[in-house]
């Protein structure tokens, strides 16, 4: 059986990807980042938890240089994220234009090369993010040509070949739900929302495409914010 190392956002793409690993890898080590972004504490504490009920260990990775680099409105909060009105899921253009604000910079390049690293020491086979079809659009490191070509970087960086596997870069946000559904995840464990309160706030991008796949698999939002 092939052995992993997960990175686990506990957004919606991180949690299936970590559960579809749990059946078909050993999961070796879960990593969260914490790279100054809104949601780091609620992201943290829901990918422990989802970590420590499975019986995997939980690394959470400071980076703080990203604050640094600055940029996006996911690390700085004097910068104005797009909620509500300002966001629309099914306008492209639109959609081109919230991401260039969350952008942050090289952010999955800088993951996955920490997560190779971590894999590689612990002699895993794979790497696995969250990626998915829908995003890929807006962002090109959620691609299924980022995760190929990032794999074959990593061919000549680490002496064991670790490689990016990723179980829904083809799939929907809605198909998502759906193989979550059928692996018995539960949805109440994950955390997609960009900011930090008590509950998502159901107005930022992640939410509002969480929501809508929620809704489409017949699921009520309600139950899981």
């Amino acid at each position: 059986m092939k052995t992993s190392v997960v990175l686990l956002s506990a957004g919606l793409d991180s949690t299936v990807n970590f559960f579809q690993a749990l059946r078909e890898s050993r999961v070796l080590l879960t990593l969260t980042f914490n790279y100054g972004q809104r949601a780091a504490v609620r992201e943290i504490e829901s990918a422990r938890k989802m970590s420590e009920m499975n019986g995997v260990r939980h690394q959470t990775v400071d980076l703080p240089f990203f604050k640094i680099w600055g940029g996006s409105s996911l690390v700085d909060e004097s910068k104005v994220l797009p909620l509500g009105s300002d966001v629309s899921i099914d306008d492209l253009k639109q959609s081109q234009q919230t991401a260039k604000s969350v952008w942050v910079p090289n952010r999955n390049g800088v993951f996955l090369n920490i997560a190779a690293g971590f894999a590689e020491a612990a002699k895993a086979d794979w790497v696995i993010p969250g990626f998915n079809k829908e995003e890929a659009a807006t962002f090109p490191d959620n691609s299924e040509a980022f995760l190929q070509q990032t794999t074959q970087s990593l061919s000549y960086s680490t002496a064991n070949g670790v490689a990016v596997k990723c179980f829904t870069t083809a799939l929907s946000k809605p198909e998502i739900v759906k193989r979550g559904l059928e692996l018995g995840v539960d949805f109440r464990l994950m955390w997609p929302c960009y900011q930090a309160g008590a509950t998502w706030c159901g107005q930022c991008e992640s939410c509002l495409r969480s929501r809508r796949a929620l809704e489409f698999q017949g699921l009520r939002w309600s139950d899981f914010a």
